[in-house]
């Protein structure tokens, strides 16, 4: 951790970051709160929160492309420039008085755009930033920052929309103009010079490009699928697990600190990812996980108390964060650089759409089960993943990610 913690360009960046996730998760509190208070309807203010999901899933595969077309230091810069331009027009809306639900949801989609194409642009720049054996440390630290942002921009929203209804985004534009001026200084070093200045192809034929990349090749193809399925199954036991403790009669403020402990446990792992990923294979570290989750799943049948519950909870991110790292990183140097960006955006749209359908098939369980019986089946689900990881050929045999130079060399083959 110590040489990536002296990487000037990559500390810039993740600052900047940091502060950036924060501004956008108060923004995303305040969302449902400034529609409540504007039209008192939950629905509309749905509307506004899936706007920044749709948005961003809809754009990944173009913005996936796109990234591998353009300038990724520019694309980064516009995205943060963009952000802060739209919250602020919502701050003099508010200030104006003439604030109206399709405005927040402009304001949503133009977030959800920019993410869109922030993330992949950052994901596929990490390599060409810091050394390559500092990748997993700077995949990791990502993540860390990521939850962090999460956990205090959730806490401060609420409070700052008490103080004024234009603030939480008064914020984000503050957020977003740091964030700016963080990249300002980032020397990103060039990429090679057929990546940027070749004629561009048809975009619907680079994003054919970037999929058949990812399921041509078994062991991206399986990594894309072990992360599919975490997503999908963890967010569908979170709810119902929020489900089985409010039956049990747990008190909403025990509920409330579960999720932080939940939120906690990851960005702890995320800490740690790095010292797991030196000393256990990856295969070791995807099947440690998915057997993780199998012991410690059904435990919540057995416990009452919210507070013994956030525990569990924190039990069971804490491992997810290292084996996300050692798959982020062998897909980031087992992928050519003029492709970062497609599979950047292959991936964002296939996590973001089990991220997605999770909640829905944890509120279908809870609905056609009881919340014993809908536990148990999440928890049968992820063993029956956890069985096929361990005897995967694919993921047992899983190549150390070869060097970034030879990949350079030879992509063009």
């Amino acid at each position: 951790m110590s040489g990536i913690a002296g990487n000037r360009d990559y500390r810039l960046l993740w600052t900047g970051q940091a502060v950036s996730e924060a501004g956008f998760s108060t923004t995303t509190i305040a969302f449902p709160l400034l529609v409540l208070a504007l039209t008192g309807s939950a629905a509309q203010s749905g509307l506004v929160l899936g706007a920044v999901a749709i948005s961003q899933l809809v754009a990944g595969l173009p913005a996936g492309a796109l990234v591998d077309r353009w300038p990724r230091k520019r694309i980064m810069l516009g995205c943060e420039a963009a952000q802060a331009v739209a919250a602020g027009g919502l701050v003099l809306a508010l200030h104006w008085g003439v604030a109206e639900v399709w405005m927040l949801v402009a304001v949503a989609v133009v977030m959800g755009l920019s993410r869109a194409l922030f993330e992949p642009a950052e994901e596929a720049s990490l390599p060409r930033l810091v050394a390559e054996e500092q990748v997993p440390s700077a995949v990791a630290m990502n993540a860390a920052r990521t939850s962090a942002g999460q956990l205090s921009g959730t806490a401060l929203g609420g409070f700052l929309f008490a103080v004024g209804r234009a603030v939480p985004f008064l914020f984000d534009v503050a957020a977003h103009v740091f964030a700016f001026l963080s990249l300002l200084f980032v020397r990103l070093p060039r990429r090679p010079e057929r990546a940027e200045n070749g004629p561009p192809k048809h975009l619907g034929r680079e994003i054919a490009e970037g999929l058949r990349w990812v399921w041509t090749r078994p062991p991206l193809r399986a990594t894309v699928l072990c992360v599919v399925c975490l997503n999908l199954f963890f967010s569908a036991y979170y709810l119902v697990i929020i489900v089985l403790a409010n039956e049990r009669g747990v008190p909403s403020g025990e509920i409330g600190v579960m999720a932080a402990m939940l939120g906690a446990g990851g960005i702890l792992g995320s800490l740690a990812a790095p010292y797991l990923h030196r000393r256990v294979s990856a295969h070791g570290l995807v099947i440690g996980v998915f057997w993780a989750l199998t012991v410690l799943t059904p435990l919540a049948v057995f416990v009452h108390n919210g507070y013994v519950l956030g525990v569990l909870f924190a039990a069971v991110a804490f491992l997810p964060p290292a084996a996300n790292t050692a798959i982020a990183a062998y897909q980031l140097l087992s992928t050519p650089d003029e492709l970062r960006g497609r599979l950047g955006g292959v991936l964002g749209v296939a996590s973001g759409l089990a991220a997605a359908a999770g909640p829905a098939l944890g509120g279908w369980l809870v609905e056609a089960l009881p919340a014993v019986p809908a536990v148990l089946t999440c928890t049968g689900s992820i063993a029956a993943v956890t069985l096929a990881t361990t005897f995967s050929r694919t993921l047992r045999g899983l190549p150390a990610a070869p060097r970034v130079r030879e990949l350079e060399e030879t992509s063009g083959q």
